[in-house]
């Protein structure tokens, strides 16, 4: 598999108030946010508009078990359904199972130190 992750997908992370943290976000850094946070667009080599997710979660969500951190990375990929079967047979961690929505498929996985792993085959355009 030529490539594995692309980019960057998105950076989550708890706090005790997501909506105060993004409203402050929005205040002093220009954040144009919304109910799920903040999306950064930007254009990849090719000139393909791509999306970079920034999300405050509550303290309190079960979304990043089994991991015990305050946050999470989310990581661009290709041909994710290919790419869990590869870190399967390399011995990673596979958390659940890959979901697919209107916007991309999603697998999890756990690294090195047990932190929760987001992968995401996006679909960009689901956003415009």
């Amino acid at each position: 598999m030529k490539n594995r992750v692309t980019g960057i997908g998105g950076l989550f992370f708890k706090t005790k108030d997501p909506k105060a943290t993004k409203e402050w976000y929005k205040k002093h850094l220009g954040f144009n946010t919304d109910d799920y946070g903040c999306t950064f667009w930007w254009k990849d080599k090719a000139g393909n508009d791509c999306s970079t997710q920034w999300s405050p979660f509550s303290e309190d969500t079960k979304y990043f078990e089994p991991s015990k951190k305050d946050f999470m990375f989310n990581y661009r990929v290709e041909n994710l359904k290919e790419l869990l079967e590869i870190l399967k047979q390399e011995g990673v961690t596979v958390v659940g199972d890959m979901e697919e929505y209107s916007y991309g498929k999603f697998g999890w996985i756990l690294d090195n130190d047990g932190n929760k792993i987001e992968l995401w085959e996006p679909v960009d355009k689901a956003f415009q």
